[in-house]
């Protein structure tokens, strides 16, 4: 199959059977973490397509040719995105395993709706299962990052 990853693209020999978080995590990318195996938690998340999918229970073959990206695409080389810079300054994380999921579906939020208010940031990472923080230095995060994309424009 042909997979096009971070803006990369590579041919791949996959099983039938074989799941997206198992492709990606193959070729090194580890960022992306499988906690529930059952698309409950979130911290599988990539971007098909530029939807957030949960790559456990994606079957890789459904990325042919289609654009993946994970949470080791989103910086500009040494560059973090503004979401990896804010989910930093604001401590929104601990233990950080949920974190690369979190960011990435709220990459997803913030590439739909630049300008999300309080109420949007909270249903779209409602997928997302964080164990230690409470939730609101992460919806800060994502309220931060999103002021900062609109200025940079």
């Amino acid at each position: 199959m042909r997979l096009r990853v971070n803006r990369g693209e590579r041919r791949v020999v996959i099983e039938d059977q074989t799941l997206l978080i198992e492709l990606v995590r193959g070729l090194g990318l580890v960022g992306t973490k499988l906690s529930c195996d059952s698309q409950v938690c979130g911290a599988c998340t990539v971007l098909l397509d530029g939807r957030p999918v949960s790559s456990c229970t994606t079957l890789a073959i459904e990325a042919d040719g289609k654009p993946v990206e994970t949470i080791e695409g989103l910086a500009d080389g040494t560059k973090l995105h503004p979401l990896q810079e804010a989910f930093i300054e604001r401590f929104a994380f601990q233990c950080g395993y949920c974190t690369p999921g979190m960011i990435v579906s709220a990459k997803a939020l913030l590439d739909a709706h630049p300008e999300p208010d309080v109420a949007k940031v909270r249903h779209w990472m409602e997928g997302n299962i964080c164990r230690c923080t409470g939730y609101q230095t992460i919806v800060e995060a994502v309220l931060d990052a999103a002021d900062q994309m609109r200025s940079a424009r």
